[in-house]
């Protein structure tokens, strides 16, 4: 069996994989498996209630975890105009989005990648995964998979082999509703 289909039945276990995005390798899970969800928390230290990023191949994926009522059509067509690619937007969150998702807030983090691998997991697995740097706390992100083995392979994490797409930074982040910058990318 292939790389790509061991991360793939690892993620429909309920696992959490390591892959490669735009800049740095991210770990992911379904974003509707609370134990999954707690799972990534506990293997990256990180707090809940700073939330997730969700990941997705398309608009589509993310509708059901944003909540569009909020806003108006040019913010909208803002954000659709960004994507594919590494701009991630804070957007209103629907009910179906979980408090482990959306941690403390009441919005949501949401992109639509343009890596391919990225991509074709997501469109396999048919929604979007959760994205956070695959790195332990305090540790710099991994930008391959040998370094994301060296971090977390005593917790044999399945790891989606490939290429990032290049760029130095993470993505960067903005506000839908105000367009702010919040992070640069």
């Amino acid at each position: 069996m292939d790389n790509f289909n061991q991360a793939l039945n690892a993620l429909i276990a309920g696992q959490v994989i390591a892959y490669p995005t735009e800049g740095v390798f991210g770990v992911g899970c379904d974003p509707d498996d609370a134990q999954a969800v707690n799972q990534l928390l506990a293997l990256k230290q990180r707090p809940a209630e700073k939330g997730l990023i969700l990941i997705a191949a398309s608009y589509e994926q993310l509708i059901p975890y944003i909540d569009e009522s909020q806003l108006t059509q040019e913010q909208l067509q803002r954000v659709k105009q960004s994507w594919p690619g590494p701009v991630t937007w804070i957007m209103p969150s629907s009910e179906r989005a979980s408090h482990w998702i959306t941690g403390q807030y009441d919005s949501i983090a949401v992109r639509v990648t343009d890596h391919p691998l990225v991509q074709k997991m997501c469109n396999a697995f048919g929604k979007p995964l959760t994205s956070t740097s695959a790195n332990l706390s305090g540790q710099p992100p991994c930008r391959t998979s040998e370094e994301v083995y060296l971090q977390f392979g005593h917790y044999r994490i399945a790891v989606l082999e490939g290429q990032t797409g290049g760029r130095e930074k993470p993505s960067e982040i903005r506000d839908a509703k105000t367009l702010q910058v919040l992070r640069q990318g």
